[in-house]
C-alpha cells in the first residue's frame, strides 16, 4: 500500500467547500469528489471570488491554447489526419472544427476589411482651405538634390501658382457652361400598372413589372419614402411593396459605394460556406458509402478543409500586402490547395491513388458546379437584404 498522501486541494476545490450534490446538474456526489462525474463541474459550494474567477478564466485560456496549438499544427501539416484523429475519439486534443472554421474565416474577413479601409484611399490633398484642389498621389513631384530649407518658399510659390491656374480654369469652365445652350433632360415616360393589372399577371411578370415601375418612378421623382411613393402610385401600402420600393435606395448605395457592397458580400461568405457544407457532404456520403463513415464525419472533414483554406489565406494576408499583389494566395488556390485536398482524401479515406484521383476530380467538378448555383441564390438573397 502506498504511503503517498493525496494532493491537498485549496481554494474552491478544498474539502470544506464540497457538497453531496452537483450544483450544475444535481447529480449525487461524495465529499471525496473534486469534480462532478456527470458534467465535470467543480464540486464546490464556495461563493465565486474575484481571484477564483480569474484563475478559472486563465485556466480555460491555457486549455484552449493547447487545443489551438495542436489544431493549427495538424491542420497545416497533416491533411486528413486531423479529421481521422478527431473522428477516432481525440476530441479534447483539438478545437471544435465548426467553431474553428467560423472563427478563422471571420477573422480573415475582418482583417481584409480593415486593410481595404486603411490601405490608402485618400488620393487627394488639400492645398487651399478656401478652395481645395484635388491632386492625385501619383502626380506628386519628387525634388532631388535640393536643400529643403532653401527651397521651401520656392515650392510654396509653385504650389500657389498651380492652384491659381486651376482656379482660373475652373472659372472659365463655369462661365462657358452659362453661355453654352443647355438642353434639359427629357422626362422619362413611365409605364403605369394598377394593382388590379398587376394581380392579373403571373408571379414573375408581376414582380418584374412592379419593380420596373417603382424604379422608374423613383428615378423620375426622387421620392425615397416608400409610403409616400405608394400613395402617389395608388398601390397597396403593405410590407412587401414598401420593401420592394426601398430597394431603390439600396441600388443607389451600391452605385455610390460599390466597395462597401463588396465588403458586405465578402463578410457573408463564411456563413454561405457554413450552410453550403452540409449540401456538399451529401456527395462525400454517397461516393464513400462503403467506408462506413457517418454523414457527420464527412461534414467534419469538409470543415477541416475549409478551415485550412481560410487559415492559409489569413497567414498569407500580410506577405501579399507587402508584395503588393495576391500572388501567394493565387499559389495557395492553384497549387497548394488541390495537393492538400488530394492528400487529405488519401489520409482520411485510405484508398489507393487511382481511386482517390478519380474521386478527387469528381468532387472538384461537383464543388464548382454546385457552389456556382448556390452562390447565385445566395447573392440574390444577400443583395435583397442589403
Amino acid at each position: 500500500m502506498s504511503n503517498t498522501l493525496p494532493e491537498k486541494q485549496t481554494g474552491r476545490k478544498a474539502a470544506k467547500y464540497r457538497g453531496v450534490k452537483c450544483l450544475n446538474c444535481s447529480h449525487p456526489l461524495d465529499l471525496s469528489d473534486v469534480y462532478c462525474s456527470y458534467c465535470g463541474q467543480i464540486n464546490s459550494t464556495k461563493k465565486l471570488s474575484l481571484g477564483d474567477f480569474f484563475k478559472e478564466f486563465l485556466s480555460s485560456i491555457v486549455n484552449y491554447d493547447s487545443r489551438l496549438r495542436y489544431t493549427l499544427k495538424d491542420i497545416l501539416f497533416k491533411p486528413g489526419t486531423i479529421t481521422k484523429n478527431y473522428v477516432g475519439g481525440q476530441r479534447l486534443k483539438y478545437a471544435n472544427p465548426f467553431r474553428f472554421f467560423l472563427s478563422v474565416s471571420i477573422i480573415y474577413f475582418l482583417l481584409q476589411s480593415l486593410i481595404t479601409t486603411f490601405s490608402g484611399n485618400n488620393t487627394f490633398v488639400n492645398l487651399n482651405n478656401n478652395d481645395p484642389i484635388a491632386i492625385e498621389k501619383d502626380s506628386i513631384i519628387t525634388f532631388n538634390n535640393l536643400n529643403i530649407s532653401n527651397q521651401q518658399f520656392i515650392i510654396q510659390d509653385s504650389l500657389k501658382t498651380i492652384n491659381n491656374s486651376l482656379i482660373a480654369e475652373k472659372d472659365t469652365i463655369d462661365a462657358a457652361k452659362k453661355i453654352l445652350p443647355f438642353k434639359p433632360k427629357e422626362p422619362k415616360e413611365i409605364t403605369y400598372y394598377s394593382e388590379a393589372e398587376l394581380d392579373s399577371m403571373s408571379f414573375s411578370d408581376r414582380l418584374g413589372k412592379r419593380f420596373s415601375l417603382y424604379r422608374d418612378f423613383y428615378t423620375e421623382y426622387d421620392i425615397a419614402n416608400p409610403a409616400k411613393a405608394l400613395d402617389s402610385l395608388k398601390h397597396k401600402n403593405n410590407g412587401f411593396n414598401r420593401w420592394l420600393y426601398s430597394k431603390n435606395s439600396s441600388i443607389d448605395r451600391v452605385k455610390e459605394n460599390p466597395f462597401g457592397f463588396a465588403n458586405y458580400m465578402l463578410g457573408k461568405i463564411p456563413f454561405f460556406l457554413f450552410f453550403f457544407a452540409p449540401f456538399f457532404a451529401l456527395f462525400f456520403w454517397l461516393i464513400y458509402s462503403k467506408k462506413k463513415y457517418s454523414y457527420m464525419e464527412h461534414l467534419i472533414f469538409i470543415f477541416h478543409i475549409f478551415g485550412f483554406v481560410f487559415l492559409g489565406m489569413l497567414i498569407l494576408l500580410l506577405p501579399d500586402l507587402l508584395i503588393g499583389d495576391e500572388i501567394l494566395t493565387g499559389i495557395l488556390f492553384m497549387i497548394i490547395g488541390p495537393i492538400y485536398f488530394y492528400k487529405a482524401l488519401r489520409n482520411f479515406y485510405m484508398q489507393n491513388r487511382i481511386i482517390t484521383i478519380i474521386k478527387f476530380l469528381f468532387l472538384n467538378i461537383v464543388f464548382n458546379v454546385s457552389v456556382t448555383i448556390i452562390a447565385i441564390l445566395f447573392f440574390a438573397i444577400t443583395a435583397a437584404a442589403y
